[in-house]
């Protein structure tokens, strides 16, 4: 085994020990569990295993949370009734609200406390109670991006106990951030989001959302396990505040604003009166443009007053792509071939809670500057990134990397390409399942470029790991998926 497959497992990218539950790995349990010849259908067992297993331990001590009209959900913490939930879903609750277990039993709880300087969280006392299920944190700093992630809740106040599965699909430790694919509808608010032993790693919080229909688009986020820690020690010690110190979480209820490409750049403004995300106070707005398999996008959002995030949303309500500071200092780019033909959102951000600025939208489509070896062909993925400081580190050997995800189908052939002139790239490929499928470092002796050409065992959403070999390097790069 090579150093770079070796750090993937101990950092958790390759979920080795969480995808089959393990507690330690084996040298057999590693070369069964990297076999590229493994069959689908015992995979499709073990990935069905680990659901039914999550849902069964975690599920009873999630509940519904009922403020008035609304609804929400939580988790309970402790056997006497301490229920971890969100701020805003309690916030107007003069300070009783009703909760109902999974085995449909009622109590009436009080709001004990709120997280300190807007931190979206609060916590219940449900009334008179003992001997309550409940679910167990996961450790801090245990969660990693690739690993998969499981949401329990109350959707819309009609579906409680909804089980839902993605992965971790990015972690921002600075702002204590867990972003999942994992689908996270209004009423999830407040649930747990759960690794593979039903631990709970964060707070299910926000969705980014189509404010016309109100559902995901998918992207959720919850507050991660690391940032509820020193908010419960609190709470235990009688420091947490009793009132909350949240502005109301709101969507302005607008359509889209519609975004040309090729066409004059937008000048507008974040700021009070926009979309308020409820995971850290910040301003969003939700731009939509017409796309065509195939075509070449370059967005950048501009700011002086600001610090730009831009997030893009495929036709299918999959993430295709987001991006800090690439467009320089701290301005956002993201450029990509669009994999498929349809209506496409783009979402932008100030990565600060609060901050309030003019910004530049623009966007130029057919490849405008961009360079492309494979000119004419059909692409599911093409991206320009940086790979340095303000982007994922393999704990096991300091190396930057980020994840990309694509559909796939059984039987599909893929050939996946990472460039770069600053540094030397690394590849791997996962399979639905978090396992590893196939892994490359260096073309030839003389091409230290990566390639992958895999067919695909079976269909489900795959993630590319674009990775620098040596510890601190850092650059740009050229991922293709063809």
């Amino acid at each position: 085994m090579n150093k770079k497959l070796l750090s993937l497992i101990t950092s958790g990218i390759l979920s080795a020990g969480a995808a089959i539950g393990l507690t330690g790995i084996n040298a057999i349990g590693i070369t069964s569990l990297l076999s590229l010849d493994c069959a689908p259908a015992q995979a499709q067992d073990v990935d069905e295993q680990i659901n039914v297993r999550v849902y069964q331990r975690a599920s009873p001590a999630v509940v519904s949370v009922i403020v008035g009209n609304g609804t929400g959900s939580g988790s309970i913490i402790s056997p006497d009734g301490l229920v971890l939930t969100n701020a805003h879903v309690v916030q107007d609750s003069r300070r009783s609200v009703s909760v109902v277990l999974a085995d449909n039993r009622r109590f009436q709880a009080d709001v004990i406390a709120f997280g300190n300087n807007g931190v979206d969280l609060a916590v219940l006392k449900i009334r008179g109670a003992s001997n309550l299920p409940t679910i167990r944190l996961a450790r801090s700093g245990s969660v990693q991006v690739g690993q998969r992630a499981f949401a329990i809740g109350n959707p819309f106040g009609r579906f409680a106990g909804t089980f839902t599965v993605g992965i971790v699909s990015r972690l921002d430790r600075e702002r204590g951030l867990i972003q999942t694919d994992a689908a996270i509808n209004p009423g999830n608010s407040g649930g747990p989001l759960l690794n593979s032993q039903g631990e709970l790693i964060g707070v299910n919080t926000a969705i980014f959302t189509n404010s016309r229909t109100g559902g995901n688009i998918g992207i959720g986020f919850a507050i991660s396990v690391d940032r509820l820690m020193p908010f419960l020690a609190a709470v235990r010690e009688g420091r947490a505040p009793r009132v909350t110190q949240r502005q109301r979480p709101r969507t302005t209820g607008n359509p889209p604003q519609s975004l040309v490409l090729n066409g004059v750049p937008i000048n507008d403004r974040l700021g009070p009166g926009d979309n308020i995300l409820p995971v850290d106070n910040s301003f969003f707005k939700v731009y939509s443009f017409q796309g065509t398999a195939g075509q070449q996008v370059a967005i950048e959002m501009i700011s002086r007053e600001i610090d730009p995030f831009l997030i893009l949303i495929g036709p299918n309500r999959r993430e295709i792509a987001q991006d800090d500071d690439s467009a320089g200092g701290k301005n956002a780019r993201i450029a990509v071939t669009l994999p498929m033909s349809g209506t496409y959102l783009l979402l932008a951000n100030s990565y600060e809670p609060g901050e309030s600025g003019s910004f530049i939208l623009r966007a130029l489509a057919s490849g405008a500057g961009r360079r492309n070896r494979y000119r004419g062909e059909n692409f599911i993925l093409q991206q320009e990134g940086v790979l340095g400081p303000g982007t994922a580190v393999l704990p096991s050997d300091g190396s930057f990397y980020r994840v990309y995800s694509f559909e796939g189908n059984a039987g599909q052939s893929v050939t996946i390409t990472l460039e770069s002139a600053d540094f030397d790239p690394y590849l791997a490929l996962l399979g639905p399942d978090g396992q590893k499928l196939a892994e490359n470092n260096n073309v030839t002796q003389n091409d230290r470029n990566s390639v992958l050409t895999v067919t695909l065992p079976r269909a489900g959403v795959y993630r590319a790991v674009v990775n620098a070999y040596k510890a601190g390097s850092r650059g740009r790069y050229l991922l293709t998926i063809r």
